[in-house]
């Protein structure tokens, strides 16, 4: 029964993408965006999650906060998935993204030397839009990822992110395999760790404990690389982007440095709380 559902949610899922991707650009974008919010975000329970992490960290915010991300939240999340389906269209949009913060000249050091840099991020605006627009720039940028749950999806998922740039290295033993000769070579590495880890550090995220993934402070400590958040921030109209490239991260230890990625992000997301993915469900307890 579960392969059934996954395919039938892939065929929905499918169809809403083919809809939208027969639009132009400004159009599919916008189109995908209310499609998730007013049609996919109430079958699939989002408002609940969205207020139930919400109301875990934040437990004063307004209900017309609450209300407004109930509904803004699914709706960056629509426009990234579809900007994801986009191919060069999404690409030419991300390449002309301005770059700021007082991280890109420690980038732009890292490549002269020869150094690897991993760039840590997050589900926030749309995390492929750096990826995009660092390629095009002439960074050796490769990214790691995890396979989604649902197989079908899965698939074509994959296929589109990766028209985006290559190399992508799975999750697993060859995925990390390929990753770690990436990283040696003094190639960029982007990795998001800003969803639930088993196995990872509790660590404080909102004022709460959050698990959290420790894997790219441990690569940057092992393999000398520098670790450098980077962010990409969708802006009022809704289809331009401004990158963020935040302080590198000092070397210190793993725990500490990735606090500070944490930190990082959640002053970003204060300040754009409608652009973080508040469906996932990053403190379990909740």
């Amino acid at each position: 029964m579960k392969r059934v559902s996954q395919y039938i949610i892939n065929l929905f899922l499918r169809s809403l993408i083919g809809l939208a991707l027969a639009l132009p650009y400004a159009a599919r974008v916008r189109t995908m965006g209310w499609l998730v919010e007013k049609v996919v975000s109430p079958l699939a329970g989002y408002p609940k999650r969205i207020r139930a992490n919400l109301a875990h960290v934040l437990p004063d915010l307004p209900e017309t906060e609450v209300e407004r991300l109930c509904k803004e939240v699914p709706n960056n999340a629509g426009r990234t998935l579809i900007e994801l389906y986009s191919g060069d269209a999404f690409v030419q949009r991300a390449i002309k993204a301005p770059i700021n913060g007082p991280g890109y000249e420690a980038l732009e050091t890292a490549r002269a030397d020869g150094r690897p840099v991993i760039l840590v991020t997050g589900h926030f605006g749309n995390y492929d839009v750096s990826r995009a627009a660092l390629i095009a720039k002439g960074h050796n940028m490769g990214a790691l990822y995890r396979r989604m749950s649902n197989p079908y999806f899965n698939e074509h998922y994959v296929k589109s992110i990766t028209t985006i740039g290559t190399p992508m290295f799975e999750q697993g033993r060859k995925g990390m395999s390929q990753m770690v000769r990436h990283i040696k070579s003094g190639g960029v590495l982007g990795i998001l760790t800003d969803l639930h880890a088993h196995g990872g550090a509790s660590l404080d995220y909102f004022g709460k404990p959050a698990i959290t993934s420790l894997i790219t402070a441990e690569l940057a400590l092992k393999y000398n690389a520098a670790l450098i958040p980077v962010y990409a921030v969708r802006q009022a109209n809704g289809l331009d982007f401004e990158i963020i490239v935040q302080d590198e991260i000092p070397h210190s230890d793993a725990e500490t440095m990735t606090q500070a990625v944490n930190d990082g992000l959640e002053a970003l997301v204060r300040e754009n709380m409608h652009q973080w993915f508040w469906i996932h469900r990053r403190w379990k307890n909740t």
